[in-house]
This record gives C-alpha cells, sequence and structure tokens, in this order.
C-alpha cells in the first residue's frame, strides 16, 4: 500500500500536483518552486536511483503541503495507488535516466525507465483519468517533460522547432523519442489531456556532477583534469533549472492540450566556452595562484555526439508570455556560487560517483587512440 500518510493543512491552493522524478536535478527544481513559489499541494515520486537525492528536498521537508513516496514509476501497483490517494489535478512527468555517456554502456535502464516507466505511468494516468468525475476531468492535466536531443544535430545555423523532425543520436535521446511518441499516442488515442516539453541543456544548482558544469566546477575546485571531449566546438543551448520549473508551471497551466513546447534559454555557447568561463569564474571567486583554465585536457570524442543543439522558445514565449531571467553569465555566476556555499550537498556524492568517464567504449577508444 501507499506508504505516504494523508495530510491536513490549511490549503494555500486547492492545485495538487503529482511530480514524478521529483528527488532529482529538474525534478527537484520544479518541486521548490511548486511548493514554496505557489503553494501547491505536491506529491515527490521518485525511486531514488544514483542521482536521486532527498538533500535537493530539504527546503520543503518540513513544508505541510509537500509528501513524498519513494516508488519505481515502472511499478503499475504503486503508481495506481499513488494516483487513488493523492488524487492529482496535475501529473508532471520527469522521471527518467538522462545521462547520455551512461546510455552508450547501459542501454537497458534508459528503456525500461523512459520507455517501459512512461507507458506504465500513462496507462496509471489513464485509469484515473476515466474515473474522474466531470468536473475534475475538465481539471486534469498531464505534463510529459522531455529533451531537446530527441532531434538529434543541428548544423552551423537554424533552430530546432516543435514541428523538427525526430532524429536522436544515442540511446538516451532514442528513449526519450519513444517517451514522447507514447504520451503523444495517448492524447489522440484516448484524448487525455497531455502537453509535451522537450528542452535545452539545464545547469544551476543540486546538479549532479556527471554533467559538463558541475562536474568542471568540482573537478577545479578539488584541482583535476577538466576534460573536454574532441575539440570543444559542440554547442549547446544553456537553459538555468529555475528558469525551466517556471516554463514547466507556465505549460501546464496554459498549455493548449496536445501541443509541443520548446523550452530554451537563448543562451548557444561552445562545450570549450562554458568550461572557459567556469574557470574564470572560479578564479574571480577563490584567487587561485593558478589558473584553472590549465586544468583543461582534450580527449576523445564520445560516439555520436551530436554537434549542435539549438531551442526556438518562440511558441513558449509569444503564446504563453514566458521569458528566462537568467542569461548564461549571470546564470552560471550563480551556480558557481552555490557549489561553494554547498559542500555540504556535493561532497557525500563522491560515494556515488568520483568523477571518472562514462560511457567509453572500448574498442572505439582504441581506434580514436
Amino acid at each position: 500500500m501507499l506508504t505516504c500518510p494523508p495530510i491536513f493543512l490549511t490549503k494555500v491552493t486547492d492545485m495538487r500536483v503529482l511530480v514524478t522524478g521529483g528527488a532529482g536535478f529538474i525534478g527537484s527544481a520544479l518541486v521548490r518552486y511548486l511548493v514554496l513559489e505557489k503553494g501547491y499541494e505536491v506529491l515527490t515520486v521518485d525511486n531514488l536511483t544514483y542521482a536521486g537525492n532527498l538533500q535537493s528536498l530539504k527546503v520543503v521537508d518540513s513544508q505541510p503541503n509537500h509528501r513524498f513516496l519513494k516508488a519505481d514509476i515502472c511499478d503499475r501497483q504503486a503508481m495506481n495507488e499513488a494516483f487513488e490517494s493523492f488524487r492529482p489535478d496535475r501529473v508532471m512527468h520527469l522521471a527518467a535516466e538522462s545521462h547520455v555517456d551512461r546510455s552508450i554502456t547501459g542501454a537497458q535502464d534508459f528503456v525500461q525507465t523512459n520507455v517501459i516507466g512512461t507507458f506504465t505511468l500513462l496507462e496509471a494516468a489513464r485509469a484515473y483519468f476515466n474515473n474522474l468525475h466531470a468536473d475534475a476531468e475538465d481539471r486534469f492535466r498531464f505534463l510529459h517533460v522531455s529533451t531537446d536531443e530527441v532531434y538529434g544535430s543541428l548544423g552551423d545555423e537554424g533552430l530546432f522547432t516543435e514541428t523538427t523532425p525526430y532524429d536522436p543520436s544515442s540511446p538516451y535521446s532514442a528513449s526519450k523519442a519513444a517517451s514522447d511518441h507514447l504520451a503523444k499516442a495517448w492524447k489522440r488515442t484516448y484524448n487525455m489531456p497531455i502537453v509535451v516539453s522537450n528542452c535545452s541543456n539545464n545547469y544551476g544548482p543540486y546538479h549532479f556532477p556527471e554533467k559538463l558544469i558541475p562536474l568542471t566546477i568540482l573537478s577545479a575546485l578539488a584541482g583535476k583534469d577538466l576534460p573536454i571531449y574532441g575539440k570543444g566546438e559542440n554547442v549547446r543551448d544553456w537553459l538555468f533549472v529555475e528558469d525551466h520549473a517556471r516554463a514547466l508551471d507556465v505549460i501546464i497551466e496554459r498549455g493548449r492540450i496536445g501541443e509541443t513546447y520548446n523550452v530554451g534559454g537563448r543562451n548557444e555557447r561552445r562545450n570549450i566556452d562554458v568550461v572557459r568561463r567556469i574557470c574564470t569564474v572560479l578564479d574571480q571567486r577563490t584567487k587561485s595562484s593558478r589558473k584553472h583554465e590549465d586544468l583543461i585536457k582534450f580527449v576523445a570524442d564520445r560516439p555520436g555526439h551530436d554537434a549542435r543543439y539549438a531551442i526556438d522558445a518562440t511558441k513558449l514565449e509569444d503564446e504563453l508570455g514566458w521569458r528566462a531571467l537568467e542569461n548564461f553569465d549571470s546564470g552560471i555566476e550563480k551556480t558557481v556560487d552555490w557549489y561553494l556555499e554547498n559542500p555540504w550537498w556535493w561532497e557525500p556524492l563522491s560515494e556515488r560517483y568520483a568523477g571518472e568517464r562514462l560511457g567509453v567504449l572500448t574498442s572505439l577508444t582504441t581506434k580514436v587512440g
């Protein structure tokens, strides 16, 4: 049975939101925003795999409008019980395996969570939705949160739009593309009130240090090499995670059912320039006698490394009125400062991940040299 007991409180609002993956990076930013800023009642569902961290939810632990359920989205019974116990008005689905490098050597986990898990959650949501009374049915919304990586790779020009054909390159992006198609099919086949979002690369506080920006910050602080794939010329559009959390709330609140909304920060940067900017900020903050940029080391590229991602967020901006509040420089300074001020959060993570390179295929690495 569901292990999160009923809560009784003076409600700020009667909106009830079920967030999957809410102990992860983007999910925890969303939960903090919904609980603390919006005053919604939130049920966070997370299986607490390696990247899930209850410490990311520490600031909402004592809030009466938040509860936590440890459960796997692939577990249909657990999902059924979560819906029936919590009775959500909205579902915001972020639970996913998300690191491209891990998907290269461990694709099965990505298919299981991102495809089978999404299917299981959609079916649980459909069973719940079909038994709602008319007013609750009109109120219900399901937001499936995805990535721009489903679109594949861009050349030097152009932007991803909501109509860009899917062309995934990695097991990760292929599994997310499959989950997007499932969500859209459940809207068309079963007339469920589903909206889809696809975002660019996120960064900010509480980011598990396997990804480029937190790994660079913590490796530089430790005086370790800063590995850059290839020549560092791969381009990403960077989105501050708190801007993304606001966007997701806007999309599920006002987005048109059946539509897709791209979320981007309009902050394109080459990977090498991202790392150099972090090094500059760390030089300023730590007053190190050695320039952190001296730690940069170029390494063999990863297989299927897309050249460039860039989001056109015009539809979200014009139709729903959302704007990113942070540019890359302001966001990266806030991010570096947060890691400098919060070692209590990231120091224990070394037991889960010590900064080693992931996703290396021995045969390919040997050929590259």
